[in-house]
Order: C-alpha cells, then structure tokens, then sequence
C-alpha cells in the first residue's frame, strides 16, 4: 500500500498519465511502473504502451481459465481437443511482446 501511495505521489509529481481505466489492478500497476521509470509522453507511445498492456491483460486472462479448466476441453462428441483459449492467449502474448520491442523496453525471457 506505501509503495502505491509513493507510485501515485510520484506520478502526480512528474505530471504522468494515470491508468487506462479499463486496465485491471496487474496492468494498472506496471503503467505507472513504466511510466515512473520511462519517459513516455508523447500520445504515440502512451498508446502504444495502452494497446500492449490491453492486450498482456487479455493473455492473462485467457491464462486463467485454461488454468482453470486444464488446456484439453471435450467437445460435443465426447472427444478430447485444445482449450480454444489457447489460441487467443498466444496472439495476446506476442501482441504484449511486440509492443514492449516498439517500445524498445525488453521483457524477460522474451528470445530476440
């Protein structure tokens, strides 16, 4: 909570953006992260930066329910075949890297 209040000091002190409000608390957390440590001001990056984090919480959802519901599904005939959530969550994930390259910000263990 004291580390919030100095984020939100802090942003509030250097003029920064505040959160997209449809970003949820993991992605709110590292806008104001980025942000406090990079200097993205210009309307470019910042929607840039909004687009990735937008689709990283996407990836993070879809991970959720395949963890949930196990990455197999049976389908209508009783047959075994992928959560169809996985291809969604691996769009999501290299959308959420490819922003993070534009941004010219490295992600850990992203292979170049």
């Amino acid at each position: 909570m004291l580390a919030n209040t100095a984020n939100k000091a802090l942003r509030q002190a250097r003029n920064l953006a505040p959160p997209p409000a449809h970003l949820e608390p993991p992605e709110a957390d590292l806008w104001s992260a980025l942000l406090t440590d990079f200097a993205f001001s210009d309307p470019a990056s910042l929607a840039l930066l909004e687009e990735a984090l937008s689709a990283r919480q996407r990836a993070r959802r879809c991970r959720e329910a395949i963890d949930r519901d196990g990455e197999t599904v049976t389908d209508r005939f009783d047959k075994l075949k992928a959560h169809p959530l996985l291809a969604a969550e691996r769009d999501a994930r290299a959308a959420f890297l490819s922003g993070m390259r534009q941004l010219y910000l490295d992600v850990p263990g992203d292979a170049k």
